[in-house]
């Protein structure tokens, strides 16, 4: 194995540096094709000649694709605490294979079946220990499912079109990091984040269920890239990422002031998406009732912030919910006129403190 590995580095070696050389030069015909469609047709075709070339040649890295895929398998068991025990090893594997089985399977019931199953008999047994063990697996499942979730979606980004450069390094980087197979269609990648959106608010409601979900908090609250790449998802993906922020937002409210940090990350991240996202195409996301107590608990982790921070989080609302034609909620008005009162009482406390002063000397 140690030449094995030592004879895939030069290969390896070998190609990350002809994807350097050919992304510079992608980079510079860039800026020559952009007033030409001739030479931006000759780009593009140079560029699918080049990942042509690099799926032709063979790779060194994995001539054991069983091997590769044990020492894979180790690591992310490895990577859970709580598959220190048979039971622990069960459930994490089980959730390994939900992320993996395609949704349309008639497998992917009886896994999710089965892994519910013993994690509900774990609770039922009221013993610390085994929940204990539900609490690891769980919360190394959400980090987990979190992480895939949040490279499915670049991948399958419908926002703003990035540059030649990063197209050109996103697509090798999968052609490398795929072992030579076939890259995965855009609709295969949004049913895939699909899928785990709904299997990361699955998970999100058990943690809560179980009283235990603090870490799923704070990871969702510092996802903040995933935040920014959900506004401009596929609206049924956005349903599934507001109802997990619906979940979140109500379990963060309820925590105490130690949390406020994690609180006005939760809605600087998220509170863009509330405002822009689709309503569902066939039914509400969230039903009337459950966005007015959404509206309370928005306005109730405003509240709690210091008054620059709840100027920056309402000031963040307020281009959201202004911009956003589709959508008229959250509506935080009320919150909004609040904090402009009270701006505008300390103003005034300030300018009579400084008139006393003044008067005094």
């Amino acid at each position: 194995m140690e030449k094995l590995s030592s004879t895939a580095v030069v290969p390896q070696l070998l190609r990350n540096i002809i994807i350097a050389v050919v992304v510079f030069a992608d980079e510079s015909l860039l800026q020559i094709s952009s007033n030409s469609k001739l030479l931006e047709k000759l780009r593009l075709f140079l560029v699918a000649c080049f990942l042509f070339f690099l799926r032709s040649i063979p790779s060194f890295a994995n001539t054991n694709p069983n091997i590769s895929f044990e020492k894979k398998q180790k690591l992310e068991i490895g990577d859970c605490v709580a598959t220190e025990s048979g039971i622990g090893r069960a459930i994490w594997q089980l959730l390994l294979a939900m992320n993996e089985i395609p949704v349309n399977s008639r497998k992917y019931e009886v896994v999710r079946s089965l892994a519910e199953r013993l994690i509900e008999e774990n609770h039922g047994q009221n013993s610390l220990a085994l929940s204990e063990l539900n609490r690891r697996v769980l919360n190394a499942s959400f980090r987990r499912t979190l992480g895939r979730l949040e490279a499915a979606v670049e991948r399958n980004r419908s926002g703003p079109v990035r540059s030649g450069l990063n197209r050109v390094v996103r697509a090798a980087v999968r052609v490398v990091g795929d072992g030579w197979g076939g890259e995965e269609t855009v609709e295969q990648s949004a049913e895939m984040a699909e899928k785990l959106a709904a299997e990361l608010f699955w998970l999100a409601e058990k943690m809560s269920g179980y009283g235990f979900v603090d870490e799923a908090v704070e990871r969702w609250a510092l996802a903040s890239n995933l935040a920014w790449l959900a506004v401009w998802s596929e609206p049924r993906l956005q349903c599934s990422m507001v109802q997990i922020s619906a979940l979140l937002f109500k379990e963060a409210a309820a925590r105490d002031e130690k949390w406020i940090e994690i609180k006005k990350k939760m809605l600087i991240s998220w509170l863009p998406l509330l405002c822009r996202a689709s309503n569902g195409a066939d039914k509400p996301v969230l039903r009337n009732a459950e966005r007015a107590e959404l509206e309370k608990v928005l306005e109730k982790m405003i509240s709690e912030l210091e008054e620059e921070e709840r100027e920056q989080v309402l000031s963040l609302w307020l281009h959201h919910y202004t911009t956003c034609a589709s959508s008229d909620w959250p509506d935080l008005n009320g919150c909004f006129v609040r904090w402009c009162h009270s701006s505008r009482k300390l103003l005034l406390l300030n300018c009579d403190d400084s008139q006393t002063k003044s008067l005094t000397n």
